[in-house]
């Protein structure tokens, strides 16, 4: 009987250590590997600009989807400016081409198109399931959602955790964080602000890109743009401070919608 005992205590001992590793040490090992593979983006957080500068040289103000801002530029050709979709009236994005070689892409954002794309797509996330898990207030606000998700890195997360809930969650933030980002945004990621928006700009000027990235967001929508500098006759590229001018100038226009208007010089 004792010898019995002993058998059934051993199995007993067996079953508990391999459920010990199937529900926490398994979670916590992949964590631990998940780190320490991911990508260099993904410990990347948003930082302040260190150069606030706004550029005064002859430009122009343009007025695309119901935003208008100021370009540091007088050299648009304007015969090479496309609007897509091309099959339909209403455009929402631009394609404009400089002769310096420099081109701007302009995209008109929804409000809380990345938040849908979690409850309305693949996903079929509740409000309450996104806050879960990219953090309070991501359900409501594309500019939330995205701070949240820029701020976290493989350091944030939650390695000795007794909830496999919390390392599956992390790790999908982390493979989302691995994702989202440009290219560009591997020389940095910074945070943007003017009186109405607020938003994010992905690559560091000085480290002369090919493209860099502006993500400006409101309650009402937002607009994104690409500063596309692979054939830009100037070596220095972009500066910081007629991105500035730009950011520092946005602002929507209602009744602005139907064609791409330019005006100046300023």
């Amino acid at each position: 009987m004792r010898i019995l005992i002993r058998i059934l205590f051993t199995i007993l001992i067996t079953f508990g250590f391999v459920f010990l590793c199937v529900r926490w040490v398994g979670p916590v090992a992949l964590s631990f590997y998940a780190a320490r593979k991911a990508l260099p983006v993904t410990r990347i957080v948003p930082t302040n600009l260190d150069d606030q500068s706004v550029s005064e040289s002859p430009g122009a103000t343009l007025a695309r989807f119901g935003y208008e801002f100021e370009i540091p530029w007088t050299d648009l050709d304007e015969s090479k400016t496309k609007l897509y979709p091309e099959n339909k009236p209403t455009k929402t994005m631009g394609v404009l081409t400089f002769h310096s070689g420099l081109r701007l892409i302009i995209v008109s954002i929804p409000p809380r198109e990345m938040v849908q794309e979690f409850t309305k797509g693949d996903f079929h996330m509740s409000p309450g399931q996104v806050d879960a898990l990219f953090g309070p207030g991501a359900s409501t606000s594309d500019y939330v959602f995205m701070k949240n998700l820029y701020e976290f890195t493989p350091a944030k997360m939650h390695f000795w955790s007794l909830s496999p809930g919390v390392h599956f969650s992390e790790q999908m933030v982390l493979m989302i964080k691995s994702i989202v980002p440009a290219k560009a945004a591997e020389t940095g990621i910074f945070n943007l602000q003017n009186q109405i928006y607020k938003g994010f700009q992905q690559g560091s000027p000085r480290a002369r890109p090919e493209s860099l990235l502006l993500d400006l967001y409101s309650d009402d929508g937002g607009v994104e743009i690409r500063f596309v500098q692979k054939d830009y006759h100037n070596s220095g590229g972009v500066t910081q401070a007629e991105i500035n001018r730009i950011v520092q100038t946005v602002h929507k226009v209602p009744g602005r919608d139907a064609a791409l208007a330019q005006t100046g010089p300023r």
